[in-house]
């Protein structure tokens, strides 16, 4: 016979463990909405501006691309397509695996990917008002908070 007791009750979440969420998605929503101005302002999407700037730091492929942003391949196909009929990203084989094509950057999308990168000033200006060991202590607790110490 199956268990019928119900299931274990979630505690509910402190005022300091609700003002910390509501904080963080403060900080999430204004980052959000800074970045589509950057990407409108060298017209792109929010999308292809941050396709862009990940293929800016590495080449890859697509699969890894949507894996990175949480998204289906499908539509990293379509926004690389859009990017590469603005000559800002170029496919090219592999050269670990000639099979596989990486998605990478022009010359000119590098510079459009600098130029969004500069133009982000949410971030910046925030952190700035931080001592270098208190944006140390952020950085710490934030890789502890997703699981990606070290």
């Amino acid at each position: 016979m199956a268990d019928q007791s119900p299931p274990p009750r979630v505690p509910r979440a402190d005022p300091l463990t609700l003002e910390v969420v509501e904080l963080i998605g403060t900080v999430v929503a204004r980052y959000h909405e800074e970045y589509e101005e950057a990407a409108a302002g060298h017209a792109l999407t929010g999308a292809q501006a941050r396709v862009l700037g990940l293929l800016s730091l590495e080449p890859m492929p697509m699969r890894r691309i949507a894996q990175k942003l949480k998204c289906e391949p499908s539509n990293i196909t379509g926004i690389v397509d859009r990017l590469e009929a603005r000559g800002l990203v170029e496919r090219r084989p592999d050269p670990a695996d000639r099979r596989v094509k990486l998605a990478a950057p022009t010359a000119e999308g590098t510079v459009v990917a600098r130029g969004l990168r500069d133009s982000l000033n949410f971030a910046r200006e925030p952190l700035g008002r931080l001592s270098h060991e208190e944006r140390e202590t952020l950085r710490e607790l934030l890789r502890r908070m997703l699981g990606t110490e070290g």
